[in-house]
């Protein structure tokens, strides 16, 4: 039986490289001061999707939410096997925290409608908060099992999921649809292909035409060079709040009741030192001492 999955995808800044610079004065991210990456989980979510495909049919569709430079994930999803990719873009969107994102996504996977699992990252390096996932499937109304590793089986309707935690493991069950979160333990990320870099490398979203009307004037319109990438299957869809029926009052700094109040940036300094003799009794010792100390 095949299975439609849709894959939520983030567009995160490298938190690598996080700078005094990281943050504005309204205690959103600074985006344009970090290199941007594809949320690393997000990555693992998206190959156990295309895994359900190899092994059972279907489509998969990745959808992210962002400015128009989040299209360069999308790219990158296609080229590992996506079958569809839709950016989400709307200034209405600017400044969303967790409750406003989800709220948006949800109206997105509505109307995108016919599918059988919703799976993300369970969180995104920016944020770290694991919330987008299962605030999605709250508004849903879907079941969801987060902390996903492996698909242990799927059929009759029903999938069964081990989870994993830092003490062991779970495995449950639930019926379709529902939402997975996907642990970074969780299947590999297979690479790019080659082929589909080929085939997709011109696939854009209506919001990089200006700048590829520069590098491409021949096509000398925007309507040109969208009936060129649509009648090739190489358009990437953009959806506003309109395209899915979002409420603004629900979106951006409006609807966000998360705010950052102050960023504090701490440098950690050693002070003192202590030598701890390589033997059983020594390692005894320190072992006694951080208990004491409540430190494990």
């Amino acid at each position: 039986m095949p299975y439609n999955c849709i894959v939520l995808v983030k567009q995160v800044p490298d938190t690598a490289h996080v700078s005094g610079k990281a943050m504005k004065d309204d205690g959103t991210v600074n985006r344009a001061a970090l290199p941007a990456i594809f949320n690393p989980e997000d990555l693992n979510a998206l190959e156990m999707a295309l895994q359900i495909k190899d092994r059972h049919g279907g489509q998969v569709t990745v959808l992210t939410m962002g400015p128009s430079r989040a299209a360069e994930i999308l790219r990158e999803a296609l080229y590992r096997g996506a079958d569809r990719a839709i950016l989400l873009s709307d200034r209405a969107f600017a400044g969303s925290d967790t409750l406003a994102t989800s709220y948006a996504l949800k109206c997105a996977v509505e109307h995108l409608g016919d599918y059988d699992l919703v799976l993300c990252g369970r969180q995104a390096i920016d944020g770290d908060t694991a919330q987008v996932g299962p605030q999605v499937a709250e508004k849903l109304g879907l079941p969801q099992i987060t902390y996903a590793e492996s698909i242990q089986s799927l059929q009759d309707g029903e999938i069964v999921v081990q989870r994993a935690f830092p003490r062991g493991k779970e495995t449950v069950k639930c019926t379709l649809p529902c939402l997975l979160t996907v642990v970074s333990t969780a299947c590999p990320p297979r690479p790019p292909s080659v082929r589909r870099m080929i085939a997709y490398k011109l696939a854009a979203s209506p919001l990089e035409y200006p700048e590829l009307l520069k590098r491409w004037p021949e096509w000398e319109t925007p309507d040109a060079l969208d009936s060129y990438l649509a009648r090739r299957d190489l358009k990437i869809p953009l959806w506003t709040t309109t395209d899915i029926g979002a409420d603004e009052g629900y979106l951006g700094l409006e609807g966000s009741p998360t705010k950052v109040w102050k960023v504090d940036y701490v440098v950690l300094e050693t002070k003192e030192s202590k030598q701890v003799p390589a033997t059983p009794e020594g390692v005894s010792a320190l072992v006694k001492e951080l208990v004491q100390c409540h430190v494990m």
